[in-house]
This record gives C-alpha cells, sequence and structure tokens, in this order.
C-alpha cells in the first residue's frame, strides 16, 4: 500500500479524531506485543456499561485521567498505539476473527494527541480505534514501554485496563515466549519479531542482574 493511501485511509480519519500519526518513529526495543498479563500487572482501569449517561464523553474523561496518571503520554503528549498493517480497520479485523480468518497483524504506531480529540467517539468510528462510536477498542502504549492501555468492548460494555511494565512482567514473558514457538501460528511475522525481541532482550537482562 502507498503512502497517499495510507495517509487518505488512515491517516485522516485518525487526524480527525485528534490523533496525529508519525510514521516510522517507533523506539528500539519496543516489545513487539502484549499477551496474558494478570491481575498482579493491572495498575488501573475502568469500566462503564453502554447504557451509561453520555457514554463517549464519560469514556474519554476517564481515558484521558488513566492515560495521564499512568505515564501514558510523554512531554510532547507523544505514544503508541496499535494500528493494522496496510490499511485494514479494527473491524475488519473482528469480522477475520469471527468468521476464522487470518487477522490483520497490527503493528505498533508511534502517535502524537493534537489539542482537540475525541479518542471514544470519531476515534472510535473512524474503525481504526474500535467498532463505532462509543464501542471502542485499542491498545495503547507509553514510549519507554511502562504502561500499556487496552480497550475491549464487551456485550454489556466497555472495560480498560492499565498494565505497567509489560516487558517486565514474568507471565507475559513466559506468553510470548509460548506464542513465538506454537507451530501451528499462522502469524509468523508477529512470532518472528517475537522472537527477535526476546532474543534481544536476553543480554539486557543479564547485564542488569551482573550491576
Amino acid at each position: 500500500m502507498g503512502i497517499q493511501e495510507r495517509e487518505r485511509k488512515m491517516y485522516r480519519p485518525l487526524r480527525r479524531a485528534g490523533i496525529e500519526v508519525i510514521p516510522n518513529a517507533v523506539p528500539d526495543g519496543t516489545i513487539p506485543f502484549v499477551l496474558g498479563y494478570g491481575p498482579e500487572d493491572v495498575v488501573g482501569g475502568f469500566s462503564h456499561r453502554y447504557e451509561t449517561p453520555r457514554l463517549v464523553e464519560r469514556l474519554n474523561e476517564d481515558w484521558y485521567d488513566l492515560a495521564v496518571s499512568s505515564g501514558l503520554f510523554d512531554r510532547q503528549r507523544e505514544f503508541l498505539v496499535l494500528l493494522p498493517e496496510g490499511a485494514r480497520t479494527h473491524a475488519a479485523f473482528l469480522q477475520d476473527l469471527h468468521r476464522g480468518r487470518r487477522a490483520a497483524p497490527a503493528v505498533w504506531t508511534r502517535v502524537r494527541l493534537l489539542e482537540r480529540w475525541d479518542i471514544m467517539g470519531r476515534g472510535a468510528a473512524s474503525a481504526f480505534l474500535g467498532i463505532r462510536a462509543g464501542h471502542p477498542g485499542f491498545g495503547m502504549m507509553a514510549l519507554d514501554s511502562s504502561v500499556y492501555i487496552r480497550c475491549s468492548t464487551g456485550e454489556r460494555g466497555v472495560d480498560v485496563v492499565a498494565v505497567g511494565h509489560p516487558d517486565r512482567s514474568e507471565k507475559i514473558l513466559r506468553q510470548l515466549e509460548w506464542f513465538a514457538s506454537w507451530r501451528d501460528n499462522s502469524d509468523r511475522g508477529l512470532q518472528e519479531r517475537i522472537a527477535v525481541w526476546l532474543a534481544g532482550r536476553a543480554p539486557r537482562a543479564a547485564s542488569r542482574s551482573d550491576r
């Protein structure tokens, strides 16, 4: 997919939601994916039922409070968000998942939160951060990997959790090791990225233990 098509299909809708994409700027050594965290890893979160009055507004307010308190943003309000390769939407990802098809892989993309934003409304409606307004779904992470924020929709409402230092969680690391070695997994690209990250992490962990 060309740059112009990606700009038209993905970057513009996200910009209207208050998120500016910064291409090719993900920090080196970023954990490729967060999988299998436990209750001990959770450092914050909230839930709202769909019938909550002013749902989108409440979701936006609580997301921003959680993002600030957990340290999602840097000084320029930049952070990472999982976006599909190419221009496959979150809605298409869910359709593929429900139909048993291989979903388009998601990768970290660096973004900046603009002054005027609407993550849970326009962002979700863009189909890259959810299905429609008030039905968001996304993964976000601080540039230094200090916190991971996951938003998902269920039958009754929206759940958001913040996971502290996912790259240090023993449970997450064990799940990533299992995923990278799973022979029947169809997402070989993600497996390879995880395997490379785990291999590069081992020398760093060893050097820290020698201090």
